[in-house]
């Protein structure tokens, strides 16, 4: 045979390099894995962690875009900074400001939504092996983050106001943690809110024991009742040591992928040089026009009657789930946010129950997937702001037939 013979013939395949370790280690969502089995527009799902889209203020959002490329469609289509556009950051700063916590536009980095601020904090900040300590209940996709960045994940004790503060001392002492991650206000999953006296003691570890604490805050203006708790990063002690996230997703639209990040300029830069690797920068038309949204419209009396609507729909799950649930089960009554938690006596498995439950046309998230370690198999979260209150009651109905079996 001539080489131009053999040439003629087919290559054998060669094996393709395998994936990264990473890549096979870390499982998807959970959440996002049960919103498209629940897809079923007959399925009532408490299940997603959406806002509601008819509270949208599609007619303000779309004007500020018009406004945008109408008046400097050469800047609001072209490369930005990575560290995001002034007129935005400006208003950042002067909303945070606002709000009891000084800040400069210098102070923040705009990213494409919270998620990736948790992205490149992982990336910047954590080595493989590194120990990172989180609430429990963990918001499950910074679980993800985490993981994928080889760290190691362990959960601080609590109890039903959340995390406590002395076994946080503790296991930062034995375990050496490079940093916290915390949702102190309307947390996902819980819907709890962390009080101040904790906040204090947590911004004091972190202070004497050398530890970066990750605040995140995308529900915290949606309150219906109660006093705002200020962030952590205000207490004292905290503010060379805390980053803090925030995200139009749940105020705004969660389209617009708009987040940003407050943090120390070390870890600032950091993260801006980390993100000139992933996208160098979020969408120049989405922050021009989210700042033009600020400049001309009222954000807060939006988000106020958002968080009306809100109330009456977490009022109306209240009502109903001591109807639907077993006796002996317990939950939670946030003051804000988006999140039911409940937690169902033993031997009841919410896992195990989820294909029932949904065979009666409704759904929930089972608990087990927001715990770092050991699960709690009889946690549920309850997601009550995307359904009416009628519509909540006869889901609550169809929950309790389908946990009846």
């Amino acid at each position: 045979m001539t080489v131009a013979d053999s040439a003629a013939l087919p290559a054998a395949s060669a094996s393709l390099p395998l994936l990264a370790a990473r890549a096979t280690a870390v499982k998807g969502s959970a959440v996002r894995d049960i919103l498209a089995v629940t897809a079923r527009p007959e399925v009532i799902n408490f299940a997603g962690g959406l806002p509601a889209p008819e509270l949208f203020d599609a007619e303000g959002i779309a004007a500020a875009f018009r406004d945008v490329l109408a008046e400097a469609p050469e800047r609001a289509l072209q490369y930005s900074t990575t560290e995001g556009e002034p007129d935005l950051r400006s208003a950042l700063a002067e909303r945070t400001g606002a709000r009891g916590l000084a800040t400069s536009p210098d102070d923040l980095l705009v990213t494409t939504g919270s998620q990736q601020a948790l992205s490149l904090l992982a990336t910047v900040l954590l080595e493989p092996g590194d120990t990172v300590l989180v609430e429990s209940p963990c918001y499950l996709a910074a679980l993800q983050a985490f993981s994928f960045a080889g760290a190691r994940v362990l959960a601080v004790p609590g109890d039903a106001a959340g995390i406590d503060p002395d076994a946080l001392d503790d296991l930062v002492t034995r375990e050496r943690p490079k940093l916290l991650y915390t949702v102190p206000t309307f947390q996902n999953p819980t819907g709890r809110t962390l009080p101040g006296a904790r906040r204090a003691a947590i911004a004091s570890v972190a202070a004497r024991r050398g530890l970066w604490i990750v605040e995140d805050d995308p529900y915290g203006e949606l309150r219906f009742e109660g006093e705002r708790v200020p962030w952590i990063a205000s207490y004292d002690g905290a503010g060379d040591r805390t980053v803090l996230l925030g995200s139009f997703s749940k105020v705004m639209a969660p389209g617009l992928r708009l987040g940003w990040l407050r943090a120390p300029a070390v870890l600032r830069r950091a993260c801006a040089v980390a993100k000139q690797a992933a996208d160098l920068h979020t969408p120049t038309v989405n922050q021009l026009a989210a700042a033009r949204y600020l400049a001309d419209r009222d954000l807060d009396a939006h988000v106020a009657r958002v968080a009306g609507v809100y109330r009456a729909r977490r009022d109306a799950m209240l009502a109903g789930i001591g109807d639907a649930l077993p006796a002996g089960s317990t939950w939670t009554r946030p003051e804000g946010g988006m999140f039911l938690w409940a937690r169902l006596p033993e031997p009841y498995d919410t896992t195990a129950l989820l294909r029932d439950v949904v065979g009666h046309g409704v759904a929930y998230v089972p608990g087990a997937p927001f715990y770092a370690v050991t699960p709690e198999t009889s946690t549920m979260r309850l997601c009550f702001v995307t359904q009416t209150p009628d519509e909540i009651a006869e889901g609550l109905r169809r929950l309790a037939s389908g946990l009846r079996g």
